[in-house]
């Protein structure tokens, strides 16, 4: 039984799922980066967390190939605490997070994901789709021309690539040419360097140097309630995305205690909190992945990167993840969603718009999801018409 699972999780696809973790983990270099610092957390303590959320996920999770990282949804919601109090306190509210988590997935709460109508799932797709490209964007106006060429290079590249080069990723392809050309052109791009500082890692291991009394949990608690539920709904919602790419099932359940037990982990290891991530999750798969050994590599990869080759991480252009990440989102988009034609109805129109609108103006995934819900309510039971 066991040597069944781990040679389907682990030893199916080898090759094909080193690569792609390896293309994720750059990928997810300059998203945890920039939010980072939004947050107010040292860049490359981001890039740590994620190894440790990557590389738990990738054992304890319900859904393989599925990247939960420090994601931006969960590094937004940690700039205040951390502004008004400080690392120690983001770190307990991490923890608590879990620990909810941990609660949650025992409660099987996952299941009322399945209430969710269509059009808020698709609402929320779409919403983080739209987020990836306009992440992407608004750092094209601080990119010198050869990196726009390099950026709209890259774009192209992904799509004609594939053409020539069946077994290796575009993505990869693309990686290492554009570490070359800014190595031979330097000074003419921006890298990972210039968001993640190449100062020294000295996260604090164990519970944080603060006493936990009735202050500390009613500081904590807004933010690790935040944290567990707009986590869940983020993994839970991405699953489905991945399951239909890959023609496979992910067990919810365990996605749940996963993520809790990720987060419970990456705190006490001076960590901050994580969740799935639907643009690196897609770029996996594109990539190749469909086992836990995609992710177990990323994980273990952004560790290397850190510990033994800071500087050939910092030295990726930023250029080239632009171009791969806004393919991602083009991918990641539902576009049947905004097809016109006959099954299209205004109501679930509305829905998903509204979903999408609040997602992105709030950058609170929570807020969306539960608006469109209500939304849907409100169509359902007072004006009696059915949404899907």
């Amino acid at each position: 039984m066991y040597t069944s699972y781990f040679r389907n999780n682990y030893l199916t696809d080898i090759s094909k799922n080193i690569l792609a973790g390896l293309v994720t983990a750059i990928a997810l270099l300059p998203e945890v980066s920039g939010f980072a610092i939004i947050a107010g957390i040292p860049p490359l303590y981001a890039i740590y967390s994620s190894a440790i959320t990557v590389v738990i996920l990738s054992i304890f999770g319900g859904r393989p190939a599925m990247v939960s990282a420090a994601a931006g949804s969960i590094a937004l919601l940690l700039t205040d605490i951390i502004a008004k109090h400080g690392m120690a306190y983001m770190l307990y509210a991490t923890l608590l997070a879990g620990i909810f988590q941990l609660i949650f997935g025992l409660l099987n709460i996952h299941k009322l994901i399945k209430y969710l109508p269509k059009s808020v799932i698709q609402g929320f797709v779409n919403a983080l789709a739209i987020m990836i490209l306009l992440a992407q964007l608004q750092q094209v106006p601080h990119q010198s021309l050869p990196a726009i060429i390099m950026v709209i290079t890259s774009i192209i590249s992904m799509y004609v690539l594939p053409r020539w080069f069946i077994k290796i990723p575009p993505a990869l392809i693309i990686i290492a040419v554009s570490i070359g050309v800014a190595l031979f052109f330097k000074g003419s791009f921006e890298n990972i360097g210039s968001l993640a500082t190449s100062s020294k890692l000295s996260p604090h291991i164990g519970l944080p140097a603060i006493p936990l009394n009735i202050h500390t949990i009613l500081v904590i608690l807004p933010t690790a309630l935040g944290i567990a539920m707009v986590g869940l709904i983020e993994s839970l919602l991405t699953m489905p995305l991945i399951n239909v790419m890959t023609k496979t099932e992910g067990n919810s359940k365990q996605e749940s205690i996963g993520q809790g037990f990720g987060n419970i982990i990456t705190s006490l290891l001076g960590g901050q909190g994580g969740c799935a991530m639907i643009g690196q999750s897609v770029m996996n798969v594109q990539s190749g992945g469909r086992t836990r050994l995609s992710t177990l590599i990323s994980g273990l990869t952004l560790f290397i990167f850190v510990f033994a080759m800071k500087d050939l991480m910092l030295a990726i252009p930023t250029a080239s993840l632009i171009g791969i990440m806004i393919t991602v989102s083009i991918s990641t988009f539902d576009w049947e969603s905004i097809a016109v034609n006959k099954s299209l109805k205004i109501t679930d129109l509305s829905v998903m718009l509204m979903t999408i609108l609040l997602v992105v103006v709030t950058h609170n995934l929570a807020i969306g999801v539960f608006s469109g819900l209500i939304l849907t309510i409100i169509y359902r039971y007072i004006f009696h018409i059915k949404i899907s």
